[in-house]
């Protein structure tokens, strides 16, 4: 009786889980059966002007489905409301071409935007830049105080900077030597 009941549930749950979605009306009244998940939500909540950490953080996961326009459109929105790790995000868009020009500029202003607002990612990456003078002037002791506050805030990629005194070659061998410029 139990494996009767059992199969039969597990049938009633594989049919739901591939049903098609209800359709979605919009009247005066909002919007019925709104999707919930995929572009059509991103789109929909951008152009809404609906910005929050949720929304937020599938920037990412955009990208890496390779719509780096929408990735873009919301990670900037996102790093502009003041987003810190949408603003290093934004940096890795920007240093790499990803749905716009290489701008090695514009990756370090916002690696310095992120630094400021205190993400430890941004102040590693704003120390490496000022460091190899990457999209903004050079300077080293300015990047090693800012490699220096990411470690202390736990990041362990800038101890290990640390403990190499400041060997560039020990987190991003031959980065140097790289020819900057977009991936795709």
């Amino acid at each position: 009786m139990r494996t009767v009941i059992l199969a039969v549930s597990l049938s009633v749950v594989a049919a739901v889980a591939w049903a098609d979605p209800p359709d979605t009306v919009e009247d005066d009244l909002g919007i019925l059966n709104p999707q919930d998940t995929g572009r059509e939500m991103l789109t929909r909540k951008i152009e809404m002007g609906v910005i929050d950490s949720i929304t937020c953080s599938l920037g990412i996961n955009v990208t890496k489905n390779d719509d780096f326009e929408l990735a873009r459109k919301l990670t900037r929105r996102c790093a502009e409301a003041g987003y810190a790790k949408a603003m290093t995000w934004m940096s890795q868009l920007e240093n790499n071409g990803l749905g716009g020009e290489y701008n090695p500029d514009a990756s370090a202003e916002w690696d310095r935007r992120a630094a400021e607002a205190g993400d430890p990612v941004g102040q590693f990456n704003h120390g490496m830049n000022l460091l190899r003078g990457h999209g903004t002037a050079q300077d080293e002791a300015l990047g090693r105080s800012f490699v220096d506050q990411a470690a202390e805030d736990g990041l362990a990629i800038a101890r290990r900077l640390q403990e190499s005194d400041y060997d560039l070659d020990a987190v991003t061998p031959d980065a140097d030597n790289w020819k900057y410029g977009p991936l795709f």
